[in-house]
This record gives structure tokens, C-alpha cells and sequence, in this order.
């Protein structure tokens, strides 16, 4: 059994509702979640609950030693196997709600890109709002934002609230087709052009 699943399994037994996933993500959802980071240029890309690392291998893979990839994990579990098998990838152990306050301690601007695992469904509406309002103020104007959701919770009311919220931080949100590939099946938000109140 890979490394990565048994670390992804290990923690699902330690806390099933911290870790919000049955499986790891796999590689078709992955491309879609990270399709915004350029193939050119130095962006800053923040990866959000990268978890065992499988959209940071297709976001390193984008980079191809460009730019600047900053993953921010509050599992120290996953965040120190991640450090190790990624050395490229800056991990920080730290809250996604502080992501202002992380880049503005690297002196670093707002990201081009943010991407992230964070399992939503397990948010209450406090808590989304919280790293919305973190993403939406470390992202460039130009910026994009892709995240996920199960496509069998789509209905849920923190889905819906997640979905609600994007709208208000956004002028563009995308839903992407379903990725069945994915266990269990996905959809892609695809975000761009925060709202500046």
C-alpha cells in the first residue's frame, strides 16, 4: 500500500471528521482543481489542505521549478510527511482562516492562484466564512480560486452555503461538469475577479 494512503488512512481513523474525505483525491479532479496555475511566468500558487499531497504533486508538476508554492496544512501529521516527500513546496503548519497574515509575515503579495482541499462539508457556516474571507483577501484581482465539493452533498446546506458565499465574494464561479473519476465523484468551483467591497 502506498505511503500516502496509509498516512491518509492512519488519520481517518484518528479523526474521520477532521480529515472530511473517504479517499485521497485522485489525479482527474486534481487536474481540474489546479488548471488555473500558468505554465509560465513566477506565480505564487497557495495550496490549502493539501492533506497527502495529491494536488501538490500536479501543482509542482505545473510549476516546473517556477514560482513560488506555499501549502498550508494544520494536520502536523500530514504536514510534516508532506515537507518530506515534497521539499520544493514550502509547508507551513498553520490555520487557512490566517492566510493574510501568513503571506504578510513572508512580505509575499496576494497569491495568483489558491487552491484548495479543504473539506467544506464539515464547516459550519462561521467557519466557511472565515477562510472565504481569508482566500478573497490573499488573492490578486487577477487571481483564481478552485476548490471542491462532493457531487452527492451538493444539496447539503453547507454546500449550498459554500456555493451562496463564492457568489458573494466573486464575479465569476463556474461549476465544473462532474468528475466521476473521483472518489467519491466531484465538482470543480472555478472563481475569478474577487469582489472589492
Amino acid at each position: 500500500m502506498p505511503t500516502e494512503m496509509i498516512s491518509f488512512l492512519s488519520q481517518l481513523a484518528r479523526d474521520p471528521r477532521a480529515v472530511g474525505a473517504i479517499a485521497p483525491s485522485g489525479i482527474p479532479l486534481a487536474e481540474q482543481v489546479t488548471a488555473a496555475i500558468p505554465r509560465t511566468g513566477h506565480p505564487l500558487v497557495v495550496e490549502l489542505g493539501p492533506g497527502t499531497g495529491a494536488f501538490t504533486r500536479v501543482i509542482q508538476r505545473r510549476l516546473a521549478g517556477q514560482g513560488r508554492h506555499l501549502a498550508v496544512e494544520i494536520n502536523p501529521a500530514f504536514a510534516d510527511e508532506l515537507a518530506r516527500r515534497h521539499p520544493g513546496v514550502e509547508v507551513l503548519r498553520a490555520d487557512a482562516g490566517t492566510l493574510p497574515d501568513l503571506l504578510a509575515a513572508r512580505e509575499l503579495p496576494r497569491a495568483e492562484v489558491i487552491v484548495s482541499g479543504l473539506p467544506w462539508a464539515i464547516f459550519d457556516q462561521q467557519r466557511q466564512r472565515e477562510i472565504l474571507d481569508a482566500v478573497h483577501g490573499a488573492l490578486a484581482d487577477h487571481g483564481a480560486f478552485t476548490t471542491f465539493a462532493y457531487q452527492h452533498a451538493r444539496w447539503t446546506p453547507p454546500a449550498r452555503q459554500l456555493h451562496r458565499m463564492l457568489r458573494e465574494l466573486f464575479e465569476e464561479v463556474i461549476v465544473g461538469g462532474t468528475v466521476w473519476a473521483n472518489l467519491p465523484p466531484a465538482i470543480v468551483y472555478h472563481c475569478r475577479r474577487p469582489i472589492r467591497r
